[in-house]
């Protein structure tokens, strides 16, 4: 079963490579000293004030690292470019598996968050590799999609944006000329002065919406406006993997969160949190505004896969290691934003998860970076494997509750 998404075009052979490239990425200032900061509930949470932005998979690396995972794959794992960003980089995705159960997993939306581009590279060496029954348990039953760095323009300078001017959307968009610019667009972002947008706000649960002056500039709580090309090509592999197989089972989105957060409750109370899991934000009442428009949307299948995640966190590592200090998102009842990604195709009918990892990119030295990066592989593979089994379906939603916050849902203090 080929994949030939509407954007597509055939990157590499149609025997492919693979092993995982997580080399240097050159360039940037010196470490500086490290920066204390206090944490609730536990001593200090120790940062680098003027970090080095180094040890992840450069955009030049990404490509040569997918080429190699493709052809030592023998055929498993089939790499093509989706689309371009506004500066001509390649968006790629690497299939691999043949299950009738299909997971998108897309990384980088933020460019300066790349836990998940390393996670994903190393999932894809093993799938593509490995022989073991869990491997071919997982080829067998599930197809994985991976977009390991959606926004390879903001990855470049380290930011969180993407790098595209309003100019250029009116150009891409000509109904838009004259029209307000999107609330999401912005002049300068992370100290740089190129303008660009927040990709995880420029999202619609309508998959054929096209860009309309009047909707400008649009609100926090509502849906975006699918006007980058980022945002675009996520959006065109989501509909194209849906007409193939009839639904996406669960797209998953990686990122990260702030580095200084510790949990509030469970066995590892007080400790530094490593990866906080979420399910859709809509609102009051599970997103209850939108189930007469959206009736596909189902928040208790979200927290289940939520749930395959955390748990198998958790079983692998052991409930007192670093590596299992895993919680719930920020998520009070009334947070409400439809323009994200994982909103608008849970609307859709997918179960999405939210991973935030602890701290930026450059916070952190290699062997915290290692840790974090081991803790969001763990997760995906188990998710994975929950789903290859069945074992996703016969969780209960509401056991991801019984999972600690980080200080923030007051009814538990």
């Amino acid at each position: 079963m080929k994949f030939h998404p509407r954007t597509s075009r055939r990157l590499f052979g149609a025997v492919g490579a693979g092993a995982l490239l997580c080399t240097l990425l050159v360039a940037g200032p010196a470490l500086a000293a490290p920066q204390v900061a206090k944490a609730s509930g536990e001593g200090t949470c120790k940062l680098f004030d003027n970090p080095s932005f180094s040890g992840w998979t450069s955009y030049a690396e990404l490509g040569s690292a997918l080429e190699r995972i493709e052809r030592t794959s023998k055929g498993k794992v089939a790499v093509d470019v989706v689309g371009q960003t506004q500066q001509g980089r390649d968006i790629y995705t690497a299939r691999v598996g043949t299950g009738d159960r299909v997971l998108l997993v897309q990384s980088a939306v933020h460019g300066n968050e790349r836990t998940g581009t390393e996670a994903l590279l190393g999932i894809l060496k093993k799938l593509g590799s490995s022989n073991d029954p869990a491997t071919r348990r997982a080829l067998e039953n599930v197809t994985l999609v991976a977009m390991p760095m959606v926004n390879p323009d903001g990855g470049e300078l380290n930011r969180r944006a993407n790098v595209i001017s309003w100019d250029d959307i009116e150009e891409r968009h000509p109904q838009l000329e004259g029209a307000p610019r999107a609330w999401y667009h912005s002049l300068r972002g992370d100290g740089i002065e190129l303008p660009g947008f927040d990709l995880n706000r420029d999202f619609n649960a309508d998959l054929d919406y096209v860009p309309q002056p009047e909707d400008l500039p649009g609100d926090p709580r509502d849906a975006g406006f699918f006007l980058s090309p980022e945002s675009q090509s996520i959006r065109d592999v989501y509909v194209d993997l849906r007409e193939e197989f009839g639904e996406v089972d669960a797209v998953v989105d990686l990122h990260h969160m702030g580095p200084c957060n510790a949990l509030t409750g469970g066995e590892q109370d007080g400790k530094q949190i490593s990866v906080a899991l979420d399910y859709p934000p809509l609102g009051v009442n599970d997103g209850a505004a939108y189930q007469q428009q959206w009736p596909l949307l189902d928040q208790d299948k979200s927290r289940r896969y939520a749930l395959a995640v955390a748990d198998g966190i958790r079983d692998s590592y052991g409930s007192q290691s670093p590596l299992a200090a895993v919680g719930r998102y920020f998520h009070p009842e009334d947070r409400e934003y439809a323009g994200q990604g994982r909103s608008a195709f849970a609307l859709n009918g997918s179960a999405t998860v939210l991973f935030e990892v602890r701290g930026q990119s450059d916070d952190f030295g290699q062997k915290m970076k290692g840790m974090l990066v081991q803790s969001v592989q763990t997760g995906l593979e188990s998710l994975i494997d929950s789903m290859a089994t069945g074992e996703v379906d016969t969780l209960n939603g509401d056991d991801f509750f019984a999972y600690p916050d980080y200080g923030w849902d007051t009814s538990q203090d």
